[in-house]
């Protein structure tokens, strides 16, 4: 294929997963810009990209080590590159998949940052509580920990999904999967405030179904709950390490360290895959062995 049907190919590919595969904005976006990083690779070096020589990909792999990009962000465009072969090929735009033979680069395991206990406990109570946003921010706060939602599922709330005597709300995940979360009592307390007296101050229309609202009476988005999370935690003198995904890797690890089973907690997370929840234990046993260090007599 020339230069440009490669870049045709890419942008079907990018359709296909926005439009097929419901894929997120956020995911179609950085698709598009890796590939588009590799589409760059090969004009420069003269390696056509769509070809079925899985040296081409080995070239590009090994540049990208010379550049000193770290192991995850390899794997991550490699990723891309992999996936747009295997759809060009199930589509028969290709013949062959010469990235079917390529090795991931082998990944350090990475355990997720948790908010320290002291610095959570304060977040959630930090938002005013006699100011719209301050009902806002702390309804929303106390329900990303109460759920361990990822933000673009918070967001995603209607009103509608909300069942308050059940004590629980329905969020819509990954490949429009939905999944049902319980809500404990002051979840329920802060969004009930903010229901009450909190939305209503922002002017909504009558037909606007979003629970979280901004300034303008519309939906909330993910970057507007991580703009409010950022001036709280400024408020508390803390200036980064903590995220709406912090909030829940931490939601995971508490459940696990108070006794909750990992399956229980990978179908509340809504992961496909046992694995991907299982490096919460890791966490756990992190805390046993400090345990053990501080109080053991021989340790």
């Amino acid at each position: 294929m020339s230069a440009l049907d490669s870049g045709a190919a890419v942008d079907r590919f990018l359709i296909y997963l926005r439009d097929e595969r419901n894929v997120s904005p956020n995911t179609v976006r950085a698709y598009s810009a890796d590939l588009a990083r590799y589409l760059e690779w090969a004009e420069r070096s003269a390696n056509d990209p769509l070809g079925d020589d899985p040296r081409i990909l080995r070239r590009y792999l090994t540049e990208l080590d010379r550049a000193k990009y770290s192991r995850r962000t390899i794997a991550r465009r490699l990723s891309a590159v992999r996936s747009l072969f295997a759809y060009l090929n199930r589509e028969g735009i290709i013949t062959s998949d010469p990235a079917a033979v390529i090795a991931t680069p082998r990944l350090d395991a990475r355990l997720p940052r948790l908010v320290p206990s002291d610095i959570l406990t304060a977040l959630l109570d930090t938002p005013d509580p006699t100011t719209p946003s301050g009902l806002r921010d702390r309804a929303i706060l106390e329900m990303l920990y109460a759920t361990g939602a990822r933000v673009s599922e918070l967001v995603g709330m209607d009103i509608a999904d909300l069942d308050r005597s059940a004590g629980q709300v329905r969020v819509v995940g990954k490949g429009d999967k939905q999944r049902i979360l319980p809500l404990h009592r002051e979840a329920l307390v802060r969004v009930d405030a903010y229901m009450r007296t909190g939305r209503p101050t922002y002017a909504p229309a009558p037909s606007e179904p979003a629970l979280f609202l901004n300034r303008s009476g519309t939906r909330l988005t993910d970057g507007g709950v991580r703009r409010l999370l950022a001036k709280h935690l400024a408020t508390l003198g803390v200036v980064s390490g903590v995220t709406p995904h912090t909030l829940r890797h931490t939601f995971a690890t508490h459940l696990l360290e108070s006794g909750a089973d990992l399956r229980s907690v990978q179908d509340l997370l809504g992961h496909v895959a046992l694995s991907t929840t299982q490096i919460y234990t890791h966490l756990g046993v992190q805390r046993l062995q400090r345990v053990h260090r501080d109080a053991h007599p021989r340790a």
